[in-house]
């Protein structure tokens, strides 16, 4: 199966190309350029891999949350690339795909939301397969809550900005990757789990975008 996997939910643009359990992949720290950024890296990518586009299978992406930005764009280029072709769709948790990127079991996945909040969520790894403990929500720092248990690790860049937020142990430059989108979409591939493009859509969690002006002056 070939299928290519995008992820721009953060300040990272990421692109994957798999090719029967082989991944190629590109990333760029890309600050707000990921539109302009993430068709070339495909386009680039392929080349190098020897996949023609029009081969592919599927396609998956970081569903969010994340960036509003971000998640529109990779949320349209997949449906861009599958509609044409009438290719599945698999959208995938860009709180997940941190836990994947980590390499640990046990992971409290976190990633700055703006506005003085933090999108966050718990994560268990077992029988090879990630198991959300805690749903993603959107909350202040000092509001987050930890699973119980011991082992948690703290990944994401939520707290590069807002600390440990009392965790013994925490990675802040683990972010998604469209390598680990790749990695968690490929069984749900397999197992049928595709939806047709039209029926892909982000997952923002929080529907606020921006301070009102009021809130940005009473700051």
């Amino acid at each position: 199966m070939k299928f290519a996997a995008f992820e721009t939910s953060t300040e990272w643009c990421s692109v994957a190309l798999w090719r029967d359990g082989e991944i190629f992949a590109l990333e760029e720290r890309a600050g707000n350029r990921h539109g302009e950024l993430v068709l070339p890296m495909l386009e680039r990518l392929a080349g190098a891999a020897g996949i023609a586009l029009a081969s592919l299978d599927a396609v998956a992406f970081g569903a969010g949350p994340g960036s509003f930005t971000g998640l529109r764009i990779a949320c349209g280029v997949a449906q861009g690339l599958a509609f044409a072709r009438g290719l599945p769709v698999v959208g995938v948790s860009s709180l997940e795909a941190v836990a994947e990127e980590s390499g640990a079991a046990r992971v409290v996945a976190c990633l700055d939301a703006r506005m003085r909040e933090v999108y966050y969520s718990a994560i268990e790894k077992t029988g090879g397969r990630w198991r959300e403990l805690m749903p993603a929500q959107c909350v202040a720092p000092a509001a987050l809550v930890l699973p119980p248990g011991e082992g948690w690790i703290g990944c994401g860049n939520g707290f590069a900005a807002y600390g440990s937020m009392g965790l013994a142990k925490v990675m802040p430059d683990v972010h998604p990757t469209a390598v680990a989108v790749a990695r968690l979409a490929a069984p749900r591939f397999a197992a049928g789990e595709g939806v047709d493009a039209a029926l892909a859509a982000p997952v923002y969690v929080r529907d606020k975008v921006a301070f009102t002006v009021e809130e940005r002056n009473s700051q």
